[in-house]
């Protein structure tokens, strides 16, 4: 009795068809996948990158400085929190804006398409990467401001909640306004008017604002971040209050995220 043996299976390749696609990679491991190389190609640009945001409001403060005196707190509050908040600003919004608007037209995203990740880690990680620039700058302007107005230097720890909520936020509005914007040169300027208005509109105390200018600071993600961060300079602060206010900066974020990454797809599918 002779044995028949079934005949070898082929594969698709073998066969002259198409090799299988690797599975897709799962969310989190992407998403640190792109952290870190992210954060290793601006490591060269660490230092500038800190010195030129941190620089930049402390330079607000020392104008500041000026025009509020140490004896005016509640306008001072608004000055140290809203000069600490720009750090964030510049780097999650501006920079970022201007970072997906080169890659947009550069044709970088074509080299991120390839990749089997899901569009969510690359917008986050992306975004993650520039934000944790900004913490030490942050911290820095705050430590700084709080010692040049006199205002208590016990709830600086605040900003470890408060800088990652505002970044994330804002890191969310400015890779939109990168992916969204049909020019590099409208991405670069949304970034610079996001940030020009979280600069007006953040440092600027709210007794000298008029009310029209005061529903436009309401739209603001970065003034909640302002808000919970400049209430904690009063004696007691209300903490409900200030966790509300950076609930809406991880509600904002939360939409400008999944928003940024809706852009993501639709451009690279074009």
């Amino acid at each position: 009795m002779t044995l028949l043996s079934a005949p070898p299976r082929t594969t698709p390749a073998a066969a002259g068809g198409p090799a299988p696609l690797a599975p897709a990679a799962r969310l989190l491991p992407a998403l640190a996948a792109v952290y870190r190389a992210q954060l290793a190609r601006a490591r060269v640009a660490r230092i500038p990158l800190l010195f030129v945001a941190t620089f930049q409001s402390l330079g607000i403060l020392v104008m500041m400085r000026g025009v509020v005196d140490s004896g005016q707190t509640s306008a001072a509050r608004y000055v140290v929190a809203g000069s600490s908040v720009l750090v964030v600003a510049f780097v999650a919004l501006n920079l970022l804006a201007q970072y997906f608007g080169r890659l947009r037209a550069s044709g970088g995203l074509d080299h991120y398409a390839t990749l089997p990740v899901p569009a969510a880690s690359v917008v986050l990680g992306a975004a993650a990467a520039f934000a944790s620039f900004t913490l030490p700058g942050a911290l820095v302007t705050a430590a700084a401001g709080a010692v040049m107005f006199g205002l208590p230097l016990g709830q600086l720890w605040v900003l470890l909640a408060v800088v990652p909520l505002a970044g994330a936020a804002l890191a969310g509005l400015g890779a939109a306004c990168g992916l969204l914007a049909p020019r590099q040169e409208i991405a670069t300027m949304l970034g610079q008017l996001g940030m020009s208005a979280a600069l007006l509109l953040g440092v600027l105390p709210v007794d000298h604002l008029p009310q029209p200018v005061l529903w436009l600071r309401d739209l603001l993600p970065s003034t909640y971040a302002v808000e919970a961060f400049a209430r904690t300079f009063r004696p007691g602060p209300d903490w409900a209050t200030v966790v509300a206010d950076l609930g809406v900066c991880a509600g904002v974020g939360v939409v400008s995220l999944a928003v940024a990454t809706w852009a993501y797809r639709r451009a690279t599918r074009r």
